[in-house]
C-alpha cells in the first residue's frame, strides 16, 4: 500500500514480526523492543545517523520513541532532534508512534527546574511538547520521586496533563514498590490512566525485585518498561576482550567509564556469554530475552548508535523461553 511520505516510505511489512504487549491492563500496547533516545540523540550525534536509527526502527515495527526533557547533551537537544526527526519524516505516522517523554532531573536552573512540582512538571511538558513540535504526548512520566513534595501534588500535575489534552497516559519513573502503590491509589481516585513503570532493570541489576516495584506492578496491573537492559553495552560481546576504541566507555563516558569494568564483573560477563552460545544467542540477545521471559515486562527499552544493534535486539524476540536451570544459573552467576 501506498503511503504518502515525499522523503520516506515505510516497510509494508512492519507489524509482522514485532511482539506488542499491553502494558498493564491497559488498552495501549507496547513494542517489545521500544528505542530509547537517552544516549545518542543529542548534538554530538550526526543527524544522518539519527535518521538511519528511527528510520531501522520503524520500519522493523518499532513504535515506540522514549525521551525526557533533559536528554542530550545538551538539555532538551534529544527533544529538538526528535522534533525534527518526527516533522521531516514520519507527518503522516504519528498516529502510528507512541512518543513518551519526562520531567523531574534538573532541567533549568533556580528552585523550579526539577524535582516534582506542579509548576515544574507542568511547564517542562509545555517545553517539551514545543521541542517536539507536537500537541500531545502518548505518555508522560515523573522521572523520579521528590520526598519534599506531596505526592498528591506531583500526581496531581499529572492529572492535569491528561486533562489537558496535553498527555493521554502517564507513567512513573525510579519508584519503588510502595511508593509506585501510594501513587496509584491517587491516580486512581482522580480517574487518570496511570499505566506504566520506567524502571532500570537487568540480568545484573536486580533492584525492581528487590524493593516491590516489579510484583506490585504486575499485581496492580501496570506495565513495566526497563532501561539499561544491557547494562550499557556490558551485556553485549563488547567488553569481552577490553574496551574497543569506538566503545561508550572510551567516546561517551558520561555515564559510563572504565572503572565499572571490574576483574569480578568481566567474569560475570564472560560466563553469561558462555550460556548465550549455548542457547544459540548472542549475550545481547538473551539478556533481553531474560527481561521478557515471565510475562512482567512490557518492554525493554534499548538504545542503539548503529542500525544493526537495533536488528540485534529485536533478534531477541526469537526465543524468549529458558529451562528452570538456565534461569538459576544465571541468577548464580549474577549473585557472583
Amino acid at each position: 500500500m501506498f503511503e504518502p511520505t515525499a522523503t520516506y516510505s515505510p516497510n509494508p511489512h512492519r507489524y509482522d514480526t514485532m511482539t506488542y504487549n499491553r502494558a498493564g491492563n491497559s488498552g495501549l500496547k507496547l513494542p517489545a523492543v521500544s528505542l530509547g533516545f537517552w544516549h545518542n540523540f543529542g548534538d554530538i550525534t550526526p543527524f544522518e545517523q539519527m535518521k538511519s536509527l528511527v528510520f531501522t526502527a520503524f520500519d522493523n515495527g518499532i513504535t515506540h520513541f522514549d525521551l525526557a526533557n533533559n536528554y542530550g547533551p545538551e538539555p532538551g537537544q534529544a527533544e529538538k532532534n526528535c522534533g525534527l526527526l518526527l516533522a521531516k519524516y514520519f507527518k503522516h505516522h504519528r498516529d502510528e508512534l507512541v512518543i513518551s517523554t519526562k520531567a523531574g532531573y534538573e532541567m533549568w536552573a533556580g528552585p523550579y527546574g526539577d524535582l516534582g512540582s506542579r509548576k515544574y512538571l507542568l511547564a517542562s511538558l509545555d517545553q517539551s511538547l514545543e521541542r517536539l513540535g507536537l500537541d500531545y504526548v502518548d505518555i508522560f512520566y515523573h522521572h523520579h520521586p521528590d520526598p519534599e513534595t506531596p505526592l498528591e501534588e506531583t500526581m496531581g500535575a499529572l492529572a492535569q496533563a491528561v486533562n489537558s489534552g496535553k498527555a493521554l497516559y502517564v507513567g512513573l519513573s525510579n519508584y519503588d514498590g510502595p511508593t509506585m502503590e501510594k501513587a496509584a491509589a491517587i491516580l486512581k481516585e482522580l480517574h487518570v490512566p496511570f499505566i506504566i513503570n520506567q524502571n532500570k532493570y537487568n540480568i545484573l541489576d536486580r533492584t525492581v525485585e528487590h524493593n516491590g516495584l516489579k510484583e506490585t506492578a504486575y499485581q496492580l496491573g501496570k506495565g513495566l518498561i526497563t532501561f539499561c537492559p544491557l547494562e550499557q553495552g556490558l551485556l553485549t560481546n563488547r567488553y569481552l576482550n577490553g574496551i574497543p576504541a569506538d566503545s561508550r566507555i572510551a567516546r561517551d563516558p558520561r555515564f559510563l567509564n572504565d572503572s565499572a569494568l571490574t576483574g569480578k564483573l568481566h567474569k560475570q560477563v564472560v560466563d553469561l556469554n558462555h550460556l548465550a552460545a549455548e542457547r544459540g544467542q548472542t549475550l545481547a540477545e538473551m539478556s533481553l530475552a531474560w527481561l521478557l521471559h515471565d510475562g512482567k515486562v512490557t518492554s525493554v527499552l534499548a538504545g542503539a548508535s548503529k542500525p544493526q544493534q537495533i536488528l540485534d535486539n529485536i533478534g531477541a524476540l526469537k526465543n524468549t523461553h529458558f529451562s528452570d536451570e538456565e534461569l538459576k544459573l544465571i541468577d548464580e552467576i549474577a549473585a557472583r
